[in-house]
């Protein structure tokens, strides 16, 4: 049971197959919500989606990978300009102009490229944890080879392209137990696990497979430099997935506006859905 159905919904043809989108409500600002990484699908905006329905146009779509979206292998699938150009004909399907990008980790830096590159498509940015290479990488996500045969399965050595294809679900289970840091998260977790068991190790090799402009710092910062849209970055204090570093980073080189959310992890839009849709709400005042 969903607590509101789309008012309309259909697909987008793309190189790399069908990717599933939905429109909900009506009203400006318009708000498409980024599906970026195949680990989950569009139900996890499930906390903001009939909230901001009730006075904006809301538009979500499954990533290439998961939701109803195809399953494609290619890693051409997955490169920032594919994203890009989905997200722009998921707006032109659901007969959107422009809208405000809500977007959280890779799906923040999709929403940074978009105002960038396509500046009268977006009239503003929500940023959550967002994934730019702006500063180094956590140090126990780099602590271990991702292609090495390793002989422990031992915390952050499950991030491991071996131990994907051996155990995924055990992955899923790991990885989002340290993106809810939060006390009592059962819920949250059981559903990204959930999300992350209808898609395969198989496409989320493919998916971290390219790298682009988000991945090199100089190109991150230019990118962010860019972008001449209102911003509003929400960082978790204890985010383990990305340096809260890089949301400084990216509400300095924007010129937005920064809120950290003390005890947060990555994942505060699903966890703390009213502290932040009411963050969100009070951006949007301003749009």
């Amino acid at each position: 049971m969903r607590a509101r159905d789309p008012d309309a919904s259909g697909f987008v043809e793309r190189d790399g197959g069908s990717v599933a989108w939905e429109r909900f409500g009506d009203g400006a600002p318009a708000l498409l919500f980024l599906g970026v990484d195949p680990i989950v699908e569009s139900r996890m905006w499930k906390g903001q989606v009939p909230w901001f329905a009730r006075t904006h146009a809301v538009v979500t779509f499954d990533p290439p990978g998961n939701g109803r979206s195809n399953r494609p292998v290619d890693p051409s699938a997955y490169i920032d300009g594919e994203y890009s150009a989905a997200a722009l004909a998921v707006l032109a399907a659901a007969g959107i102009e422009r809208a405000v990008m809500v977007g959280v980790c890779q799906g923040a830096g999709i929403a940074i490229v978009l105002a960038a590159e396509h500046p009268e498509r977006v009239s503003g940015v929500v940023a959550i944890n967002p994934g730019l290479v702006l500063s180094p990488r956590h140090a126990h996500r780099v602590a271990v080879d991702f292609e090495a045969h390793l002989d422990t399965d031992d915390g952050w050595a499950k991030e491991n392209r071996n131990y994907w294809l051996r155990d995924w679900l055990g992955y899923s289970d790991f990885f989002f137990d340290q993106l809810f840091p939060e006390p009592h998260s059962t819920k949250q977790h059981e559903d990204c696990v959930g999300y992350a068991s209808a898609t395969s190790a198989e496409v989320m090799l493919a998916y971290v497979e390219p790298s682009g402009a988000r991945d090199d710092p100089t190109s991150a910062a230019e990118l962010c430099r860019r972008v001449k849209a209102p911003v509003l970055v929400i960082c978790g204090d204890q985010d383990r997935c990305q340096p809260p570093q890089r949301s400084s980073r990216v509400a300095e080189l924007t010129g937005g506006e920064l809120l950290v959310l003390e005890g947060s992890g990555h994942l505060p839009f699903a966890r703390d859905p009213v502290k932040v849709n009411l963050e969100i709400e009070r951006f949007l005042s301003r749009v």
